[in-house]
């Protein structure tokens, strides 16, 4: 198998770019539907508005039904087809932008990605999760291309709710642990290759921005303050996180946040702030050394990212439910299966209370 490295065609990321969003969809075409919700609509419609109105390029604005469903896609695959648009563009948070790209896909026309928030690294995929009408995953969508622009305005990434940025610091912190694992076992990624000398250069810078700017970004946008550290958060969030796991593979972080989706009690948390208490399980995993465990749990906690099974929502722990998990995330197609050894359901429920023990213990809350 080849090695492989994909990406989003151009990534613009400043202060106010939103402004420009109408001159960067004019480069791509002369009609856009414009993907929004409408609270997204009511906060960045007259921005949006403006910045059309000064190009060449229209737009059909259409409020997103609140699901990246096959029903909404093949919705909006007719409103573009009866509207005559050649542009997609998705403005908002996961789930517009999943249903951006979806529609993009069949229709065969080019895709703008504008996230409002940096919670996730999936902007820049070439993916789509679907789910039914209800909200029930259904399936994963391959593209064949990434996005052709993804946009982020940090001005609008400031003003979003702080806790958003750091369930993207959790997500983002999985990746480089999740491509060194990858790379360790020879196994494929979500590129359809091997891992990359450059997806993993990007994991690594990935782990080191938020090791060295994370706090000071969090602390900045306590006070609403975009500054160096929230930019470096941002596109560390964003782009090196969306090409790192990528192109660098998914491991056993994320089938441990898939695994704990079984559980009621976790449906309130964010997938970043699930992913990073999946982080800390692989690390136990893999037998990690107490210093290297003594600083990502520091991170983690300095950032305000769950590192016990209480902060997750988990009161009531019995070994039943994190059989559920476990098993969950052991599944013969997920990803914790491209860690670089055999991993049982048992193994890993023995690792899920040793990372909810280390918590207590580096939270000061041990026996």
């Amino acid at each position: 198998m080849s090695k492989i490295l994909i990406s989003p065609s151009k990534y613009i990321q400043g202060p106010g770019e939103m402004k420009k969003l109408g001159t960067y969809a004019s480069g791509l075409g002369k009609k856009a539907l414009l993907l929004i919700s409408k609270g997204g609509w009511k906060r960045s419609g007259e921005v949006i508005e403006k910045g059309f109105s000064e190009t060449d390029c229209t737009f059909v604005a259409d409020f997103f039904g609140g699901e990246c469903c096959k029903t909404e896609i093949n919705r909006l695959t007719e409103v573009v087809k009866n509207s005559g648009c050649d542009l997609v563009v998705g403005v908002g948070g996961g789930k517009i932008f999943d249903t951006a790209k979806a529609v993009a896909y069949y229709c065969k026309i080019p895709v703008i990605i504008c996230p409002t928030i940096a919670s996730t690294d999936a902007p820049c995929s070439a993916l789509s999760v679907i789910y039914t009408d209800d909200g029930v995953f259904e399936e994963y969508l391959f593209l064949p291309a990434n996005p052709n622009l993804v946009l982020m305005d940090t001005d609008v990434i400031t003003a979003s709710p702080v806790r958003l940025t750091v369930a993207g610091m959790g997500d983002a912190l999985a990746t480089y642990f999740e491509a060194r694992a990858c790379q360790n076992s020879d196994a494929g990624t979500c590129a359809g290759g091997k891992v990359t000398g450059a997806a993993m250069a990007l994991a690594r810078l990935c782990f080191d921005t938020l090791m060295s700017e994370g706090l000071k970004a969090k602390l900045a946008l306590d006070a609403g303050a975009c500054t160096e550290s929230v930019e470096k958060v941002i596109e560390a969030n964003t782009l090196l996180s969306g090409i790192g796991f990528e192109s660098g593979g998914l491991a056993g972080a994320h089938a441990i946040h898939n695994g704990l989706t079984v559980l009621e009690e976790c449906h309130h948390m964010y997938h970043g702030e699930k992913v990073a208490f999946g982080t800390l399980t692989q690390l136990v995993l893999e037998n990690s050394d107490m210093d290297t465990l003594a600083d990502i749990y520091d991170f983690c906690i300095s950032v305000g990212l769950p590192v016990t099974l209480a902060q997750l929502g988990l009161s009531d722990v019995t070994d039943d439910k994190l059989m559920s998990v476990a098993t969950a995330a052991c599944s013969p197609s997920d990803t914790i299966h491209n860690l670089p050894f055999e991993v049982t359901p048992e193994k890993v429920v023995a690792a899920i209370k040793a990372a909810d023990s280390y918590g207590k213990y580096f939270l000061g809350l041990s026996d």
